[in-house]
């Protein structure tokens, strides 16, 4: 089984090297592919930037979103994102008629690269990060019916991944999603979300600190406990209790402030934090069942949903 779903677009390094060419001929440098994800494509150019490209149809609509709110979002932030620098046209006379960006190339590796017990170096910053993002946001902010939307609406998706038998212990696992499930819904305005808070798209130093959050695709808003669900789906038991600890922290200290960070003291309750954990089963039911058992994907979706179970039980 393949990591990523087979693409609608054909993008390759020589693509890369003529939209740059033709549109922002001041950036010319060697190109050449680092990553592939589900979505995108990104490519380094020269030393200080890259090239990022939908690869599937439903990704154009994403860009666009990165496009719009990513330079304003990524003021004030304890950490940098990848916001355009410039934004690349449709091409339709080179064969590629949607939008892509060029990013700033941002330093460190991977998080998925590392054990979980390194990576939970980063909690208390990717907590900083989760406060700091999550933000009121307004009326006109993405709407992403797969993030932020109340669990009872990834339902039918958790329940069928259970029925295929690529998931370990489902009885289990239905169990403590239908823990999630009763907790009650978010009632407070909706904040901003990455949407898709997971090791893949985090950048860790070498040392383990959080270096960069990268690929905003699912950006959205909504309620919080989606991102919080990174407690899971990064960290081991240590790290995850240290996020909590620091987001409470953080929340607490805002309480006061006009603006309250992931909707406010309120907003964190016991309910939230156990949508967390559901919203956690939803996306590693997803890396179970749509990637291969032995990807980097599949093994981190089988260990959260195991811890996930260890937790419960």
């Amino acid at each position: 089984m393949p990591d990523a779903p087979e693409p609608d677009l054909h993008v390759d390094e020589e693509l890369a090297r003529r939209l740059v060419a033709a549109q922002h001929p001041d950036l010319v440098a060697p190109v050449r592919r680092v990553a592939n994800g589900w979505d995108n494509v990104m490519f380094r150019l020269g030393d200080e930037l890259a090239v990022r490209m939908p690869r599937r149809e439903l990704a154009v609509q994403l860009m666009l979103h990165e496009q719009r709110w990513l330079p304003e979002l990524a003021a004030g932030l304890p950490v940098p994102l990848p916001a355009p620098v410039r934004v690349g046209r449709p091409a339709p006379e080179l064969g590629y008629d949607v939008p892509w960006s060029i990013v700033p190339w941002l330093p460190g590796s991977a998080a998925l690269a590392f054990d979980a017990a390194d990576r939970d170096a980063a909690a208390p910053e990717l907590a900083e990060f989760v406060v700091a993002f999550g933000r009121a946001a307004p009326g006109d902010a993405p709407v992403n019916p797969f993030r932020g939307v109340p669990l009872a609406a990834r339902d039918a998706s958790v329940r069928t991944r259970l029925a295929t038998g690529r998931v370990a212990e489902p009885d289990a696992v239905s169990l403590v999603w239908e823990r999630s499930l009763a907790a009650s819904v978010w009632a407070q305005p909706p904040v901003w979300l990455h949407g898709d808070l997971h090791p893949g798209n985090l950048l860790l130093h070498a040392h383990g600190g959080l270096a960069a959050v990268v690929d905003f695709g699912d950006l959205t808003s909504g309620d919080p406990a989606t991102d919080l669900a990174t407690a899971w789906l990064t960290f081991g038991p240590s790290g995850r209790e240290a996020f909590r600890r620091r987001i409470d922290e953080l929340v607490g200290a805002a309480a006061s402030a006009a603006d309250l960070a992931v909707g406010g003291a309120a907003g964190l309750d016991d309910a939230t934090w156990e949508r967390a954990r559901g919203w956690a089963l939803v996306m590693a039911t997803a890396m179970v069942d749509a990637t291969d058992a032995h990807s980097p994907l599949g093994r981190l979706g089988a260990r959260v949903i195991e811890e996930i179970v260890a937790d419960a039980g």
